[in-house]
């Protein structure tokens, strides 16, 4: 499913009011607050310092109710690091400094984060114009990227239709985004055509097709053929996705995922492009614990290029520790993991156990094993309120067998991270 970040949707019922006064005092605020500490520890094996960053980040925004049809979301955002014991890796080629330091990707950043106008004058229909917040689904190949400090947002247009029963439908045109390192990604195209079709209250049909021009620059893929090691990222994926928990029992849901797509290239994008993708899970769930079984497979074709998902939240998978959220390795990488979580009065547990390979043998001399590595990863989340949580997580990364033969810029090293965060939001 898809949905417009913490925006008031077309069933919300902020209607029309008085007038345009009225429509501004009875919208709804778009302003949080979250305290963030990262600490990133790689050991001595790349003569890198441990990372402490303490940073927070603030949205400030407002939503106004309907009038005429018509309503408007502001937001602000800034993000300030309140200390100098990371690599912030700033965008603009690291201008902070801070190179001898373990990355974390939360630089000091102060802008707009969105600012459009929606038009709801025909039936079943929101129209949303301007800079904005996009999650699909699972926000595997379209999200928001929330983890960050930084969030990822989109400027242009989207129609979201409900007029087909159990049916959502989303068209979507974007002319470029801001990325979470704060990059602004100008004249990237992005089309997109999405349709969700409810199964039941708890499962989803989904088909989609996006389009990704990149006219601005190239995509820095680990491993890459080409000898810059940037790639035009220019593809289309088409794909769709079976997903929910259906019920066998009293208390019982069996939890399923199956989906694939297809990548290829478009435009000018590298003539290398053409992978697919697919996700298979099967789990168990009962009363307020689950336990599931996944696989997720980016291929690789033939050692020259992997699946790649540039515009998706990709800190949610393939581990925390992010050893593949830049990119994906040309050899591809096939993710298989057990995952399990419980709810406790107003506490919530969850872990994952990764084991990464490769796709492709390893016959280019980037490596010499096919294993690049396993990972372990333990959250647990308080709910204060509905309005203030805090959270602690965990995320241990061993290296494989992969790194012999392979040149230190291509090696995913031992890392740990730990991360306590609270929020606030209004």
């Amino acid at each position: 499913m898809f949905s417009l970040n913490s925006l008031p949707s077309l069933a919300d019922g902020i209607g029309n009011v008085g007038g345009f006064p009225d429509a501004v005092r009875n919208g709804k605020p778009m302003t949080g607050f979250r305290f963030r500490y990262e600490d990133v520890n790689q050991g001595s094996s790349n003569n890198l310092k441990e990372a402490h960053a303490f940073t927070v980040r603030s949205l400030l925004g407002w939503q106004t109710a309907t009038w005429h049809n018509l309503s408007m979301g502001v937001q602000f955002i800034g993000v300030t690091d309140l200390n100098d014991d990371f690599n912030d890796k700033k965008w603009n080629v690291n201008a902070s400094g801070k190179s001898g330091y373990a990355v974390v990707q939360d630089p000091n950043y102060y802008n707009l984060n969105q600012l459009y106008l929606d038009w709801t004058a025909l039936p079943n229909t929101k129209i949303r114009l301007g800079q904005q917040s996009l999650k699909l689904d699972n926000v595997r190949f379209i999200g928001n990227v929330e983890f960050r400090q930084v969030m990822q947002v989109f400027n242009g247009l989207t129609v979201e239709n409900k007029s087909v029963a159990n049916t959502d439908l989303l068209v979507g045109y974007y002319t470029d985004y801001r990325k979470a390192t704060t990059a602004q990604k100008l004249n990237d195209d992005t089309a997109i055509l999405h349709a969700n079709y409810h199964l039941s209250p708890s499962e989803n049909l989904t088909a989609y097709a996006y389009w990704y021009d990149t006219n601005n620059g190239k995509f820095a893929i680990t491993g890459s053929a080409n000898p810059s090691g940037l790639v035009d990222l220019s593809n289309h994926t088409v794909g769709l996705r079976a997903d929910g928990s259906r019920p066998i029992a009293p208390h019982w849901k069996v939890l399923y995922t199956a989906e694939y797509a297809k990548q290829n290239a478009i435009s000018s994008g590298d003539a290398n492009i053409k992978a697919h993708y697919y996700k298979l899970g099967l789990g168990l769930a009962k009363d307020n614990w689950y336990l599931r079984a996944d696989q997720e497979m980016l291929s690789s074709n033939d050692g020259l290029y992997a699946f790649q998902t540039p515009l998706g939240t990709n800190h949610l998978f393939q581990g925390w520790v992010d050893k593949f959220a830049a990119s994906n390795p040309v050899q591809g990488l096939k993710d298989s993991y057990l995952s399990a979580g419980a709810k406790w009065q107003d506490f919530n547990f969850m872990t994952e156990y990764h084991w990464f390979d490769a796709d492709q043998d390893f016959s280019t001399g980037v490596g010499q094993g096919h294993h690049y590595g396993k990972e372990w990863d333990v959250s647990v989340t308080y709910a204060y309120s509905k309005q203030s949580s805090a959270k602690l997580e965990y995320a241990t990364f061993n290296e494989g067998d992969y790194y012999l033969g392979a040149s230190s810029a291509t090696r995913y090293r031992n890392t740990q991270k730990l991360w306590l965060t609270t929020n606030y939001n209004f």
